[in-house]
């Protein structure tokens, strides 16, 4: 009488093997992260996706130059609105400005820029007319609640 063959074995392989002793002494255990959903797994991948990707974590932008130019004034607004001092917002106007100067002097491909040069002082008297409205109108409200 023969006897019946050996049961199948599994050949796992290096990584495997690897993987399942790191689990079995906690190396997966605690991990940064664990339990939160992987960002983006719920938007469909085109086949660019990993560019996007790069170009998010790089902090790059993948925008012609005047429409970065119209983003990076936007930004730029919104910062001084939140400016500290004097000193902060001429800081931020200096440096937009000298941006757009010099995205004007080269070549650029795309539309053509339509931001232009900011004068410091109309965006300082600005910013401190819009101080002062924020302060007199918390003055208000601190009033109204007591």
């Amino acid at each position: 009488m023969t006897s019946s063959p050996p049961p199948p074995q599994r050949w796992e392989s290096l990584a495997e093997r690897r993987i399942r002793e790191a689990a079995r002494e906690g190396a997966f255990d605690n991990l940064p992260g664990a339990g939160r959903p992987i960002p983006g797994d719920d938007q469909p991948l085109d086949e660019m996706w990993w560019v996007r990707d790069k170009l998010r974590r790089e902090g790059l932008s993948f925008l012609p130059p005047s429409l970065e130019m119209r983003l990076e004034a936007e930004k730029t607004s919104a910062a001084i609105c939140d400016a500290p001092d004097e000193a902060t917002v001429r800081e931020l106007v200096e440096e937009l400005n000298r941006k757009i100067r010099n995205a004007d002097g080269s070549l650029i491909t795309g539309p053509a820029s339509t931001v232009g040069w900011f004068d410091a002082d109309e965006v300082v008297a600005r910013w401190k007319r819009e101080r002062l409205t924020k302060a007199s109108k918390a003055k208000a409200r601190s009033r109204s609640d007591e």
